[in-house]
């Protein structure tokens, strides 16, 4: 898949997001504006209801005044009648009233009024300075206000602020309520704008990575076979090259030179065979069909051997392998063969990647159960988008049509696979053309 066409897939990902996201806000922003015009409707309307309630309320408790104090003027109860709130009105009088008889008006009035709300009074005598409460008058359409209830629990003279100065009765109305919509509903919908927003970049996230990771395999795939080709085509061209020339010698030609082209191809065979044998068997590997024969093993032996090994190798090459030991013991239980392949494996790296002679320095450190071994060089480095990519399989680090350096990028998958086979840990940090250094961690046992 080429870079085009991951870019193309992304833009529209993204343009289609903000259309939903676009479409969603504008929906929502309308849906709130009709919200907010029918609360403010709602409210205009309990308003006008309570308004209306209130009148039909004084109406009615002016009605009782008059009926008490036995007057024909209606002006005389001018400033009688007080509303606390819109639940609640005192009405004053001029002398002492019997409890059943003040009953009996509320109820008359209030029918009269069209009041269909449940009610209590309580009556306030100043000479004998107590204040006392009916139960709750409940209506019914049947009866009206026939039922009496028992106190509701938490009204009291106290709650309801009442004061001690002259005759006076209050009337209550418990269950007027204010009935009006709330701006912001349980399930706002901004939140459900987010759920879906949530849920679609998601979406997206996910399968973009999933394209991104198959971009990433087929491109590794092509580096693979490239290599591989480039890696076979060399002996595949050296026998086809000394098989012709062995075919075009004469019957009576030299034995030395029959035998020096038999030998090439036999060698180049030989190392064909062995390219194919190392690409099967590694392609074999997996974490769980890794067979470890492990026995006690001396770290310091198995670094000796490398240094050994890079130091015959180097010989000519000006190369220096340098090992810091800061530990005594550096006994683990490992795989000896294994574990051998894995540092001869990084100390070649270093090698082959590598412009200058190479300067490997080489760090063996007891930590807590277990051992850290750290090898740095002075190679190319590897940038940052590469190196969390050079332990996968089949991955190496590109470098255009360029194969200056052997393999199949199997190697550090090897290496991992081993390493964490033995319940370790490997990790690498490098820059460009500052060297990296890989970092393995082994426990003792």
């Amino acid at each position: 898949m080429k870079n085009k066409t991951v870019n193309a897939v992304a833009i529209l990902g993204i343009f289609s997001i903000l259309s939903i996201l676009i479409v969603q806000f504008v929906w929502i922003h309308n849906t709130r504006q009709l919200q907010q015009e029918y609360i403010d409707i709602q409210q205009r309307e309990d308003s006008l209801n309570l308004r209306e309630f209130a009148q039909q309320a004084r109406a009615g408790l002016r009605n009782v005044l008059i009926s008490i104090n036995q007057i024909e003027d209606p002006s005389a109860v001018y400033g009688a009648i007080k509303q606390i709130s819109y639940q609640h009105y005192t009405v004053d009088v001029s002398d002492e009233i019997q409890p059943f008889y003040l009953e009996t008006l509320l109820k008359k009035e209030f029918y009269l009024q069209d009041i269909q709300q449940d009610f209590l009074f309580g009556i306030y005598d100043c000479f004998t300075d107590s204040i006392a409460l009916s139960g709750l008058y409940t209506f019914d359409r049947d009866s009206i206000y026939a039922k009496k209830a028992q106190s509701i629990k938490g009204i009291t003279p106290e709650s309801l602020n009442l004061t001690k100065d002259g005759h006076y009765f209050t009337v209550y109305f418990p269950n007027l309520k204010l009935d009006q919509i709330q701006a912001a509903s349980s399930f706002s919908p901004l939140i459900y704008l987010i759920i879906v927003l949530v849920f679609v970049v998601v979406f997206f996230a996910f399968s973009l990575g999933i394209i991104i990771r198959q971009k990433r395999l087929s491109e590794v795939k092509n580096d693979f076979i490239n290599n591989m080709t480039h890696e076979l085509k060399t002996p595949i061209s050296t026998i086809s090259l000394s098989s012709e020339l062995l075919l075009r010698l004469e019957d009576n030609a030299e034995p030395d030179r029959m035998r020096k082209y038999a030998s090439i191809i036999y060698k180049e065979n030989k190392r064909l065979e062995k390219q194919v044998e190392r690409v099967l068997n590694i392609t074999k590997l997996d974490k769980d069909k890794v067979i470890l024969n492990k026995e006690n093993v001396l770290l310091d032996v198995i670094l000796d051997d490398v240094k050994e090994n890079f130091e015959f190798n180097q010989a000519t090459g000006g190369g220096q392998l340098t090992i810091h030991k800061e530990t005594q013991t550096t006994q683990v239980f490992a795989d000896p063969v294994h574990l051998t392949n894995v540092l001869f494996n990084l100390v070649d790296n270093a090698v082959k990647y590598c412009k200058n002679a190479p300067q490997i320095d080489i760090m063996l450190k007891a930590e807590k159960d277990g051992f850290r071994i750290d090898i740095q060089d002075n190679g190319i480095g590897i940038k940052k988008e590469d190196l969390r990519l050079i332990f996968d399989k089949f991955y190496r680090v590109p470098t255009g049509n360029v194969h200056d350096v052997k393999g199949f990028g199997l190697g550090l998958y090897y290496v991992k696979l081993i390493i964490e086979a033995h319940h370790g840990k490997i990790d690498a940090r490098s820059a460009p053309e500052k060297g990296t250094t890989f970092s393995l961690w082994l426990p003792a046992r």
